[in-house]
């Protein structure tokens, strides 16, 4: 991650928990008053992101590894010209796959302390 990412990362969730509309204006002023300095345009990049998507999605999503943007794409995909409410219970039923649980020591016959 470069300095100019991390900078606006943490920029757009100070401004974001104080409850300041989020703009590449404001960024880059906070920013500066940091006397942080970074490329032109990482503010602007960072607010396309928080123009789509919100604050709240991508703090409850980190880790997820974009998942659930790959299960919403097609469910929103066959939603079709009905107002598209009818993707986000598929949603909902593909996350909920059962991992393989893994074995333990006993299976194998031998523990780590034998």
């Amino acid at each position: 991650m470069s300095t100019g990412e991390l900078a606006c990362t943490y920029a757009s969730l100070i401004l974001h928990g104080d409850g300041i509309v989020i703009t590449p204006e404001k960024i880059a002023t906070l920013l500066k008053t940091a006397n942080l300095n970074i490329e032109s345009y990482w503010p602007s990049l960072f607010y396309k992101l928080c123009e789509k998507r919100s604050i709240e999605d991508l703090i409850l999503n980190v880790g997820s590894g974009g998942a659930s943007v790959a299960v919403a794409a097609p469910a929103a995909a066959t939603g079709g010209g009905g107002g598209g409410g009818g993707g986000a219970p598929a949603a909902a039923v593909e996350e909920k796959k059962e991992e393989p649980k893994e074995e333990s020591d006993d299976d194998m016959g031998f523990s780590l302390f034998d």
